[in-house]
């Protein structure tokens, strides 16, 4: 498992955790529900990386329309 992936499985887990109301201690910050917003941006930021290193280290992808 890479650090991306093991990166964005703790995001996710975080934020099923904080929908469940739980408060939790996510890299040494306690989190609750006001702090959804920030969970959801690391997980989309891991998310664009991920993607990113599947897409040859480009954020796009090219179409052809021929």
């Amino acid at each position: 498992m890479s650090l991306e992936t093991e990166m964005l499985d703790l995001y996710i887990q975080a934020e099923k955790d904080v929908l469940a109301g739980k408060n939790i201690t996510f890299r040494g910050e306690t989190m609750s529900l006001e702090d959804l917003d920030k969970i959801r941006a690391g997980r989309e930021y891991w998310e664009r990386r991920i993607a990113s290193k599947s897409n040859g280290g480009k954020s796009y992808s090219l179409s052809s329309f021929c």
